[in-house]
């Protein structure tokens, strides 16, 4: 049985249609990729599946059950979700940050048990965060921020983690610690991670690693082709989605790994499309 299944499903604001006809199955132990120019609905879509917001039609389906009949604590025990940013208010700590994900499992006038506190050490362990856990939030980088996202997002102990532009901001650097963590917690957990990016080459980087990996190409309000990454992201395909001229090349790095990556070399309005056309 799917951990997430979405048949049909349809949104709009104001009778304007945000995504249509969207379908999509997320399984144990695998990433889904929505990649999509900005504006074509992508996060509105993860608000969804969040519960968020209500579709106008369809369903979303978790572990069988239909969303509309899960109450919001009992969806945040199957979904829990890093965002893109998040503002750094308040100086709480890295550990008081990690233990939000905990508020699930808590009563609302009741204090983290010994359990929760153990299982946030053990989600900062799993990001290399241990030693930040007495540090003020507002006292990290913007990597160490998601980062400790991440393990807010691992204390709620869901098997399925949404992921909005998880890597928004970051530098080359802290972008592949991210998505290095993301693997391993796939690999590792079992864990499985719907994630929505603006770069279609973190759906290369997870299929690079050899974890099972979707992507899905979000246009014109609904995803126009779904599939594995090698098979989807293709140097046609990513000029219709994006009116880019890109190349799609390969690289060995040994005898066993070889890695694609997509190179961008010009919008479609560029003298430099020119000569490539």
């Amino acid at each position: 049985m799917p951990l997430v299944e979405v048949s049909n499903a349809g949104f709009g604001y104001n009778g304007r249609a945000i995504f249509k006809n969207i379908n999509l199955e997320v399984r144990e132990g695998e990433v889904f990729c929505i990649v999509g120019p900005n504006g074509c609905g992508k996060t509105t879509f993860l608000d969804c599946l969040l519960g968020l917001l209500k579709l106008d039609q369809g369903d979303i389906l978790l572990g069988g059950r239909n969303i509309k009949t899960i109450r919001p604590p009992d969806v945040a025990k199957v979904l829990a979700y890093v965002p893109q940013s998040h503002q750094k208010t308040f100086p709480y700590t890295v550990m008081e940050i990690v233990l939000m994900g905990r508020a699930s499992y808590t009563g609302i006038f009741s204090s983290p048990s010994p359990a929760d506190i153990s299982i946030a050490e053990e989600a900062l362990a799993i990001v290399g965060l241990q030693e930040y856990r007495n540090r003020p939030y507002t006292q990290l980088s913007g990597g160490e921020g998601q980062l400790v996202m991440i393990a807010r997002a691992l204390a709620q102990k869901t098997p399925v983690i949404i992921m909005d532009e998880p890597t928004a901001h970051l530098d080359f650097k802290h972008e592949l610690t991210v998505l290095e963590t993301m693997v391993q917690l796939v690999r590792n957990t079992g864990k499985s991670v719907i994630m929505a990016t603006h770069f279609p080459n973190h759906a290369f980087y997870f299929e690079n690693n050899d974890v099972p990996t979707s992507v899905a190409l979000m246009d014109k309000l609904t995803f126009s082709v779904i599939g594995r990454p090698g098979e989807v992201l293709s140097e046609k395909n990513l000029k219709s989605l994006y009116r880019i001229n890109a190349r799609v090349v390969s690289y060995q790095l040994d005898h066993n790994t070889e890695v694609k990556q997509i190179i961008p070399i010009s919008t479609l309005y560029s003298k430099e499309s020119e000569r490539v056309n």
